[in-house]
């Protein structure tokens, strides 16, 4: 709970404010009764999904991400979902075998998209290669997906 309002009063921070630096969150929530440190503003940042974007006089302040990302997310789930066609995982790095022409646009929003597990992603014409953090990241990132293939799925016989 307290996690919570602590990022919804981000949120309205950054909404109200041109916040610039991670410190001056820090130090903008100890005036409203949130005693945290960097670590924890960084933290929530990456959970929230903040962007910093241009400010008139050439600096950058935080903000709430787009619609974009929304998007993003959905044409992702969609493209797993009606284009994934094989799903193979060894140590750190996950394959994907997309329909031709699939590869660039999957590999992008993989990239995009910050998944926690995910290093980074490349991708050819049909292939995707992603390389995670770790072996056990591997293995989230592939029950990630194949809990988004299956989502549409009516049926699964094996």
């Amino acid at each position: 709970m307290k996690k919570m309002n602590r990022q919804n009063e981000i949120k309205q921070l950054i909404e109200r404010r041109a916040v610039e630096r991670q410190e001056d969150l820090v130090t903008l929530l100890a005036e409203v009764g949130y005693n945290v440190t960097q670590a924890t503003v960084s933290r929530d940042i990456k959970e929230l999904k903040l962007i910093k974007v241009p400010t008139p006089d050439g600096g950058y302040r935080y903000s709430l991400p787009t619609r974009k990302a929304e998007n993003e997310d959905s044409q992702f789930r969609q493209s797993i979902q009606n284009y994934l066609q094989i799903l193979k995982q060894s140590e750190r790095f996950v394959s994907l075998t997309m329909h031709p022409g699939h590869g660039p646009a999957v590999a992008m929003l993989t990239n995009r998209l910050d998944f926690p597990e995910v290093f980074t992603a490349i991708g050819d014409d049909a292939t995707v290669l992603v390389v995670c953090k770790s072996d056990e990241a591997a293995k989230q990132f592939v029950g990630r997906l194949e809990k988004m293939r299956l989502k549409n799925v009516t049926r699964v016989d094996d």
